[in-house]
């Protein structure tokens, strides 16, 4: 290190150039050192099926593995899908209804993470229908026809014996506040709500006819969706991915109150009951080892099988990867996080 500031004829640097000169070297050699893998993180729909992507965002789970997210909110699935088929984002959580659309188009998208594995909504209707038999006839409210909203409501009508095409009549309102006032208006007799929603449609006089989730319908209502392509360049990148997903899950499970604070600043919601009744909904739906399991593809192929003959040959093992989850509970992380 003497060597490094020696000078002709036996002359030294003086002391404060050499100060400068090992500042400069100290800051050059951390940079390099801690040089920062990027991920860009996109999210659709304002709904706690999200959360993990907030505690993600907010415990700064990537940056402790030495990864520098960008995590953006997108207002619809559609946008997000295109994010990600153009390049601009890694990763995307949003439904399964996104994923089988693309796949069957052709594109090489994938779902590596499960995280929300059934409908966590309920019917809700007016005050005077007292069972969901008394559907039959009335009209009922969702976001858009094809939207999640729109099949949940479907498929959950179907499994109770009331036939959505013949039975009923479903119309698209828009969203939550939208679908209420529809219900007000009596343009619609029921509609499809989740929590933390569900608390303000009760004090509005509605009924909270049916709890959908008690079907445990085989469905991704949400998930993180790659590339192929993407994982074949950037395997360890989404590998920390899926790792903080695990991790922010078991923080959601375990720290009630902090979830219940996210909940309140990403939604505005600042009812307690609304924030107690959406956290039991959403941390019971979470699963301690999320795997994006082929069922809950099935359920949207067959679906789609009536009017697309692809969705009737497609393969739902192929639609998904559990390697990487994999992976995490063989190395005895999941039962680290939860003591076992």
């Amino acid at each position: 290190m003497l060597a490094l500031f020696a000078l002709k004829g036996g002359r030294t640097m003086p002391r404060k150039l050499q100060m400068t000169i090992l500042t400069l070297m100290t800051l050059l050699g951390s940079g390099t050192g801690s040089a920062q893998e990027k991920l860009r993180l996109a999210w659709a729909g304002f709904s706690p099926t999200n959360s993990p992507i907030w505690v993600i965002e907010d415990r700064k789970l990537l940056q402790k593995m030495g990864v520098q997210p960008e995590i953006i909110a997108i207002s619809n699935s559609p946008t997000v899908l295109q994010a990600l088929l153009a390049g601009e984002i890694d990763a995307a959580s949003i439904s399964v209804t996104t994923l089988t659309s693309s796949r069957l188009a052709g594109a090489d998208t994938v779902m590596i993470v499960g995280v929300v594995p059934t409908f966590v909504d309920h019917i809700v209707s007016l005050s005077s229908i007292t069972a969901v038999e008394q559907l039959r006839g009335k009209t009922g409210g969702v976001n858009r026809l094809g939207s999640t909203s729109d099949l949940g409501l479907r498929l959950a009508l179907r499994k109770l014996g009331v036939d959505p095409e013949k039975d009923v009549t479903i119309i698209p309102t828009g969203g939550t506040a939208e679908r209420f006032a529809a219900l007000s208006r009596s343009l619609t007799q029921f509609t499809i709500i989740p929590e933390p929603f569900l608390t303000q449609a009760e004090k509005l006089g509605f009924r909270n006819l049916f709890n959908i989730s008690d079907l445990k319908i085989p469905f991704w209502w949400n998930g993180v969706l790659t590339r192929e392509s993407i994982i074949k360049t950037k395997r360890p990148l989404m590998q920390k991915l899926v790792r903080a997903m695990v991790e922010a899950i078991h923080i959601i499970k375990t720290e009630r109150e902090y979830e219940k604070t996210l909940i309140k600043k990403n939604l505005g919601i600042s009812d307690p009951e609304g924030l107690e009744r959406a956290y039991k909904d959403y941390s019971n739906a979470f699963p301690e080892a999320p795997y994006p399991t082929p069922e809950g593809v099935k359920t949207m192929l067959d679906d789609l099988a009536r009017q697309n003959p692809k969705a009737a040959t497609a393969d739902p093992t192929t639609f998904v990867d559990p390697s990487f989850v994999r992976e995490l509970e063989s190395s005895g992380f999941i039962k680290r996080l939860y003591k076992k």
